[in-house]
């Protein structure tokens, strides 16, 4: 199994966190009303739950679990709503104090790439904020994506039954009609978000995602 270094995840999670509140300074007040690629959250609350990410260590994440039954939906919900604040600017203030903060739930540290890729182009691209990531890097997102099952927030279940090809280097993962695209794409759409995509199997694959 392919291996990342725990300083190189966190050096590239916190410059993630810092860009990503850089992208956000100059939002107008409407635009953080905006629906973002996570079903029923628009971009201030996908914010807050960066925020509260950042601040859930092991101890505060299990005892989150308890308080909502199991239910990670639950509990993503309650933290939203923990650190949502009236302002969006307050919010993107909270954002910026923790950013370099290492706290973390007890999963493997590649979620924290996927938190970072997949939630940071959740709020970019309905507003229309493009940037670019590390090949490498989001590669070692989308392989633990491949291999973990959606209910924990991977998205293996999703890839079964499709042959998925990087445009960018060639790499393919699977079985069954292909699915082309950058490795970014491919990860976004793994991870259930609407990716641009190729491929006689891209129209099935997209259905099966968004």
């Amino acid at each position: 199994m392919e291996t990342m270094a725990t300083a190189d995840v966190w050096a590239f999670v916190h410059d993630e966190r810092n860009r990503l509140a850089d992208d956000l300074a100059e939002l107008a007040v409407a635009q953080w009303q905006t629906a973002s690629l996570c079903q029923g959250w628009d971009v201030h609350d996908v914010l807050a739950h960066l925020v509260d990410v950042a601040k859930t260590g092991r101890s505060a994440f299990v005892l989150s679990m308890i308080r909502a039954r199991g239910n990670f939906d639950r509990a993503n919900a309650s933290g939203v709503a923990r650190e949502r604040c009236d302002d969006p600017l307050d919010t993107l203030k909270s954002f910026r104090d923790v950013a370099a903060l290492t706290r973390t739930p007890p999963a493997n540290r590649a979620t924290r790439l996927v938190e970072a890729i997949v939630h940071g182009e959740d709020i970019r691209r309905p507003l229309g904020v493009a940037a670019t990531y590390s090949t490498a890097t989001t590669r070692f997102a989308l392989s633990y994506q491949l291999r973990t099952s959606v209910a924990i927030g991977g998205g293996r279940e999703r890839a079964d039954g499709f042959r998925l090809v990087s445009s960018e280097t060639g790499e393919a993962w699977g079985e069954g009609d292909v699915v082309q695209g950058t490795t970014l794409e491919l990860l976004l759409s793994v991870s259930g978000r609407p990716g641009r995509l190729t491929g006689e199997g891209a129209i099935r694959f997209g259905s099966a995602v968004v």
